[in-house]
């Protein structure tokens, strides 16, 4: 997982969460505490289906518990504004087993 110090750089910047559940977060980092629980603004969440394009549902201000966090990743808003969604078919992922 990202230390703090590789969070401090993402603030104000939009970064995608994977959870623990397998959910699929994105967002604009606002901020976060020393147990890494995320505060995202303007956030999403995209639900991958096998049978229909990706479905993004408005989360708005969303926090996330630092325990439930799998990935945080930077995301590239140029390559990201390319893509169709609507044509897109993944399966969605699986939770993490312990």
């Amino acid at each position: 997982m990202a230390t703090t110090t590789g969070l401090e750089s993402l603030v104000d910047q939009i970064i995608s969460v994977i959870t623990n559940d397998g959910r699929n977060i994105v967002g604009l980092l606002k901020g976060f505490d020393q147990a890494t629980n995320i505060i995202l603004d303007e956030s999403h969440e995209r639900v991958f289906s096998t049978k229909e394009g990706v479905q993004q549902h408005v989360l708005g201000l969303y926090i996330i518990r630092g325990d439930n966090i799998g990935v945080i990743g930077e995301l590239d808003e140029e390559l990201d504004a390319s893509l169709d969604f609507s044509k897109l078919r993944a399966h969605p992922l699986k939770p993490v087993v312990h």
